[in-house]
């Protein structure tokens, strides 16, 4: 298994080609974190912009503590999913409890990493309304963009978080996962009304 910084450490055309890839891995879960990531780089942008607004030093902080923190979540997604394919294909001749117990356990793992995803994608589309509406004017775009890119991450990963659990609606993770997307929809929509 790669190390936490490897998908990272690749120049971009390289992880493209790694997601494009037929390989399993990295895919979805490991593009929201990127997503994520980004869209709290360019929360950090422009904040780091706007020399006028009293907060715009903590924004920035903010920012980089939640770009750090989700980034590295693309290589832990990844290894997550290799994981689960793994125990999707336990052998047969384990005892059914172990076999079940193994599996629930790495299931719940490739839920719980998107699911970390889409609670820092409504942070950063928050943040990123916040800045869309007290940064400076002229980044208001990338505000926006921010705003959006961490929505569309953030509701990639919510639903990986049901996909990965394979349970009901009804499982107090999806229901989290449904919630933070709904903050980041509204974030997205607050930060788009300030460019009208």
């Amino acid at each position: 298994m790669a190390s936490t910084s490897d998908l990272l450490s690749l120049p971009v055309r390289e992880f493209l080609d790694r997601l494009a890839a037929e390989e399993p891995a990295p895919a979805g879960g490991s593009a929201a974190a990127l997503g994520v990531a980004m869209a709290a780089a360019l929360i950090a942008k422009v904040a780091k912009a706007s020399p006028d607004w009293a907060e715009a030093r903590a924004i920035v902080a903010q920012a980089e503590r939640l770009r750090r923190r989700t980034a590295p979540l693309a290589q832990s997604d990844s290894d997550a999913y290799e994981e689960a394919l793994a125990a999707l294909h336990l052998p047969d001749q384990l005892e059914s409890e172990v076999r079940d117990m193994s599996l629930g356990q790495v299931l719940a793992r490739a839920a719980e990493i998107p699911l970390v995803i889409a609670e820092a994608g409504a942070d950063v589309a928050c943040l990123a309304a916040e800045v869309a509406d007290r940064g400076t004017p002229e980044r208001r775009g990338d505000s926006i963009a921010a705003a959006l890119i961490a929505e569309g991450a953030a509701r990639a990963a919510a639903n990986l978080v049901a996909v990965n659990l394979t349970v009901t609606f009804k499982d107090e993770r999806v229901l989290r996962a449904r919630a933070v997307t709904e903050v980041a929809s509204a974030a997205a929509r607050e930060a788009l009304a300030t460019g009208t």
